[in-house]
């Protein structure tokens, strides 16, 4: 089920939260806990029940492992967390990239082996990661006396399963005192009614007709250099309103239950070098691979050489993270490389003047996402090839006249998607000076009238493929 369906607004959400509302009125803790595990679960179901087994089991084999690890003695709690990462890494791989693995031991020793019908679960990149953080929490005595009712919240709550953000257990399971479930903040309310809205905006009127274009240039010829600039920038930018577009709605929804779910997006795109975009762009998932990939390479006081290798390994597998391709493999290596740039210059206090920063900034991560969003490296280095190689003068105005005329409004989407991204403040700016006003209810109401009147065909999100 998509948030931005009138499946979901106008059917299960009200249910959801009149339930919990109801339950709240009589002061029922657990069953409100209980309840959001239901709806969390049949919310999951709902959109590939075929998937539901997978995320029940792993949920409550990691709640049995967690326990093992937090009670038992050095042996068992090390057999126990080998086990714990073992499930979760090789369910990852079955589903994600034992095909890709297949598809190279082919082409070095001339078989034709495959693996037919996998399909990837929706969310497993997401809460394999945040298991895995649990176990690690487990582990070092960081996370322990949950109850299996707070466990089962915090690993299915629904604004965050799919695609984030990733939670960690003393981010989530805390606000799940009494106190603070029980209490009635229409603030809160108000809040995620407007960080919905705006969500639900940036993803149908503005991602999902960019995702349109770009997808279609991808999808056939990609000659023409005016049509390739267009696709790029188009996925550019769709990525940004599409990701930033669903947790403005993951984080809106959480307000609704007093659930403050962690920033998960903070303008890249305004980023001056690309250590600093990564620390704005899937922020949980960026602090996740720094807490366990980067720190165990890397210490304080370690050399240069040390660093780089740290992030090449650390952008690697965030790039493996992502997806099963050599092309997602020299995305994450591209990134790494623009990251150890960065780090050079502020370990030996070097900075450009802030536009020319700014400027190199934006242009590399437009260059860096042809290998992200290109079916595979030949495409990508295609691309690359169409994009820089240039056009006569008399081709070029023809390519220009006609791109204009078939595409006034992807041009018109374009420029408002700039203005918006590096003109106004961002949502959780926004969220931090909220009062609630009028003036605010009828932005909502503006936005979200906008977004049912285009809601039309439901389309998925672009990070639902990872």
């Amino acid at each position: 089920m998509i948030f931005s369906s009138y499946k979901f607004i106008f059917l299960f959400f009200p249910i959801v939260f009149a339930v919990y509302a109801l339950l709240r009125k009589f002061e029922k803790l657990n069953a409100m806990k209980v309840w959001l595990i239901i709806a969390s679960l049949f919310f999951y179901g709902f959109g590939d029940i075929r998937f539901f087994p997978i995320l029940l089991f792993t949920a409550l084999f990691n709640f049995v492992i967690s326990r093992a690890v937090q009670k038992g003695k050095k042996p068992v709690k090390q057999l126990a967390m080998a086990l714990g990462v073992a499930e979760n890494l090789g369910l990852l791989f079955y589903f994600k990239y034992s095909n890709f693995f297949l598809e190279n031991v082919n082409r070095v020793i001339g078989t034709n082996f495959m693996l037919e019908g996998i399909i990837l679960p929706l969310g497993i990149s997401f809460y394999t990661f945040q298991l895995i953080s649990y176990l690690a929490d487990s582990y070092s005595g960081d996370a322990k006396g949950y109850s299996f009712i707070d466990y089962m919240v915090f690993v299915t709550f629904f604004p965050q399963l799919i695609v984030g953000p990733v939670v960690t257990h003393d981010e989530l399971i805390p606000q799940l005192s009494g106190e603070n479930l029980l209490r009635f903040d229409k603030n809160n309310i108000m809040l995620g009614v407007l960080l919905f809205s705006i969500g639900c905006f940036k993803k149908i009127v503005i991602a999902d007709p960019l995702i349109t274009h770009a997808s279609a240039y991808y999808n056939g010829d990609v000659s023409g250099i005016i049509r390739a600039w267009s696709a790029v920038l188009a996925y550019t930018f769709a990525y940004y309103f599409d990701f930033s577009g669903y947790i403005d709605m993951a984080l809106g929804l959480g307000r609704f239950f007093n659930i403050e779910l962690p920033q998960n997006f903070n303008s890249p795109y305004k980023a001056r070098n690309f250590a600093d975009f990564w620390r704005r762009w899937n922020m949980t998932v960026s602090q996740f691979l720094n807490d366990n990939i980067f720190k165990n390479i890397f210490h304080f006081g370690n050399g240069v050489i040390k660093l780089i290798f740290a992030t090449l390994i650390t952008f690697i597998v965030s790039g493996i993270w992502h997806g099963a391709g050599w092309h997602y493999i020299a995305w994450g290596v591209a990134n790494g490389v623009l990251v150890c740039f960065a780090n050079i210059m502020t370990l030996y206090r070097k900075k450009l003047p802030f536009p020319l920063a700014w400027g190199l900034t934006f242009f590399f991560s437009v260059l860096v996402r042809v290998l992200f969003d290109s079916h595979n490296t030949a495409q990508a280095l295609e691309v690359y090839k169409v994009m820089f190689t240039p056009a006569a003068g008399a081709e070029l105005m023809s390519q220009w006249s006609a791109y204009i005329a078939d595409n006034k409004l992807i041009i018109g989407l374009l420029v408002f998607s700039a203005i918006i991204i590096f003109g106004f403040k961002n949502s959780n700016e926004i969220a931090e000076s909220f009062k609630p006003k009028a003036y605010w209810a009828v932005f909502s109401a503006l936005l979200m009238a906008c977004s049912l009147f285009f809601m039309g065909q439901v389309s998925n999100f672009l990070y639902f493929q990872f």
